[in-house]
């Protein structure tokens, strides 16, 4: 079984969906720049019968970025199908990502349809889809709450009528990841090497990132993420969590993917400059804090080796250095390495005094700036040469 996982990246299509995230076409343009840049397999970039806008953003990027190979979704029916295609016909290397709900839950409230009726739509848009595109991916959406008997069915059904792609969805966030695992394991041994098992995970319990890794234990191939996790209600397994745990981990998860992770703090940043918001500074990875020390224990170690308290390096993703945050919790060594780096080399003394200085207003402030060490430097060093002057 090869190790090689394909990252299908879908910030421009259920990363968009969210809240305070829409795109426009010349937005979804930039980004997909920096996604093609992060070399991402597979760009989903739209949902073509939406709306005009994200059926213009299907084309345009597959137009400007002939060598991606670009997905736009479709429902299970001919008229999102035929969309979907419509939008691909410039496309180099197309796939329509048709999907259907599984599990008995959406089948009686939403579909209101039998397993025999969705089993037969199901065949139907991906027969269709094969007649626009030889690459075509499946969605049972819900799989975690579907029958794995019926799941399994439709999944050999698909796959026989040309699916080379099945997608098993934690659509609500819902599944843990050794019942995740079960599942895909089952459905990947059913499947054989017929086709690639995917998995596309939501954060609803905080566990996105662990499913996703648990799925390509058990088998799957493909993991769809996004920028920042962003995506419906708690988001989408994170691209730059699900790369990296398997980039320092490789001695436990031997899996390689193909993205440049230099590139994954500019995706970061950039996506952040469209939408309406970024991370939260304690974000994996890229957050404003991922590689920043405040307590004087770890700001001592770190001065000493990084790798006491940084198991990434940041510039692996793009980020130029860690940073030392003083703050209440600084010690003497970080705050003495700060003197020197604005250019002043203090005696142990003139450092105790700074520091005595310094932890009066760090208990009064959220951090203390570089200005404000400054004014306590020329105190100390005013103060000092008042003494010898006398």
């Amino acid at each position: 079984m090869s190790n090689r996982v394909y990252i299908f990246d879908t910030t421009l299509r259920d990363g968009e969906q969210s809240p305070g995230c829409s795109m426009t076409v010349a937005e979804k343009l930039t980004m997909a720049a920096k996604l093609a840049d992060l070399g991402v397999d597979i760009m989903e970039a739209g949902f073509p019968i939406a709306s005009e806008g994200d059926y213009e953003a299907v084309d345009a990027v597959s137009r400007q970025y002939p060598w991606m190979q670009v997905a736009a979704l479709a429902r299970s029916n001919k008229l999102d199908v035929e969309r979907a295609a419509s939008s691909l016909r410039n496309a180099k290397r197309p796939r329509i990502h048709t999907f259907i709900a599984t599990s008995d839950i959406h089948l009686e409230f939403k579909l209101k349809k039998t397993r025999q009726q969705v089993l037969e739509d199901a065949v139907n848009a991906v027969t269709l889809a094969r007649q626009y595109v030889d690459d075509v991916e499946f969605s049972a959406e819900d799989a975690s709450r579907t029958d794995l008997d019926f799941l399994e069915e439709i999944s050999k059904a698909v796959v026989a009528a040309g699916a080379r792609t099945v997608n098993l969805p934690d659509t609500t966030g819902f599944s843990v990841p050794f019942e995740y695992a079960k599942m895909v394991s089952r459905i990947h041994k059913a499947l054989g090497d017929t086709a690639i098992v995917s998995v596309h995970c939501h954060d609803d319990l905080g566990l996105a990132v662990a499913n996703s890794l648990a799925a390509v234990e058990a088998g799957a191939r493909q993991i769809e993420c996004t920028i920042n996790g962003i995506g419906e209600r708690a988001g989408n397994c994170a691209l730059e969590e699900v790369v990296m745990a398997m980039k320092v981990r490789n001695d436990q998860l031997p899996y390689q993917t193909q993205i440049v992770t230099e590139n994954i703090y500019a995706a970061s940043q950039l996506l952040t400059s469209i939408i309406s918001f970024g991370p939260q500074p304690n974000k994996a990875i890229v957050g404003a804090n991922a590689f920043a020390h405040e307590a004087g224990i770890h700001q001592d170690g770190y001065l000493k080796n990084k790798s006491t308290y940084e198991i990434v390096d940041p510039k692996s993703v793009g980020v130029p250095e860690g940073k030392l945050v003083l703050g209440k919790h600084s010690g003497r060594h970080a705050l003495s390495k700060r003197c020197e780096d604005l250019g002043f080399t203090l005696t142990k003394e003139e450092v105790q005094q700074v520091y005595t200085k310094f932890t009066a207003l760090a208990d009064t402030k959220k951090g203390v700036m570089n200005d404000e060490i400054l004014q306590m430097i020329a105190e100390v060093k005013e103060s000092s040469s008042a003494v010898k002057a006398d």
